[in-house]
């Protein structure tokens, strides 16, 4: 098995915007195709369609391509692999990573490599447990979701810092992450106007 480099800029791109490919791999390291949280329901088979066009097409290098699969939980997730099964692509993005039991079902319907993204109050607290699964070759946290899963409002203050929910969700995952010599990916920056504070939450993810 080959897996995608987690290289240092990671970029999503909407699994059903395939005329946005080419364009996000030239801009990133890493492109992660979303079959999540950027695509509709209504639009989640196109989106397939668009991935497993794309892998024929030969438009994503493999070794730089994630894809962002639905969550364990869900009717979308066993589709999702149906469609992957007909591409080269190895390195799956779980959303919602919550348990080895999510992971162990990934292990079992092929050789994937998994960057388990923790976006729920129950898998930042099992990020230990996740960490250590083979199958995980990378963690991600997600702070929106995680938040809302709390049933929070927001991750942020007014000024833009984050909450202490988020700082130690933050935390967690990176620790667990570098003890177990998995990758660790930072949050997304949903604020694109903010330029600066996406700069300086990079130069403290780095320094981190």
């Amino acid at each position: 098995m080959t897996t995608a480099i987690v290289g240092s800029a990671l970029l999503f791109c909407p699994g059903d915007r395939p005329e946005r490919y080419a364009k996000a791999a030239a801009a990133a390291d890493t492109v992660i195709v979303d079959l999540e949280d950027a695509v509709s329901p209504a639009e989640k088979p196109r989106a397939r369609d668009a991935l497993v066009a794309a892998a024929a097409a030969a438009s994503l290098d493999p070794t730089r391509t994630i894809v962002r699969v639905n969550p364990a939980s869900t009717e979308e997730f066993a589709r999702d692999l149906e469609a992957i099964r007909r591409t080269p692509y190895t390195t799956l993005m779980l959303a919602k990573a919550e348990g080895t039991e999510h992971l162990d079902a990934l292990a079992s319907a092929g050789p994937f490599g998994v960057v388990a993204l923790c976006e729920t109050a129950l898998g930042v607290v099992n990020a230990a447990q996740i960490a250590a699964h083979p199958a995980v070759i990378g963690m991600m946290w997600g702070a929106e979701d995680l938040i809302a899963s709390m049933a929070g409002r927001t991750s942020r203050f007014a000024d833009g810092h984050y909450r202490d929910a988020a700082r130690y969700a933050r935390s967690t995952v990176l620790l667990h992450a570098r003890a177990h010599g998995k990758a660790a990916i930072d949050a997304v920056h949903i604020d694109i106007a903010d330029v600066d504070g996406l700069r300086a939450e990079a130069e403290d993810a780095a320094a981190s």
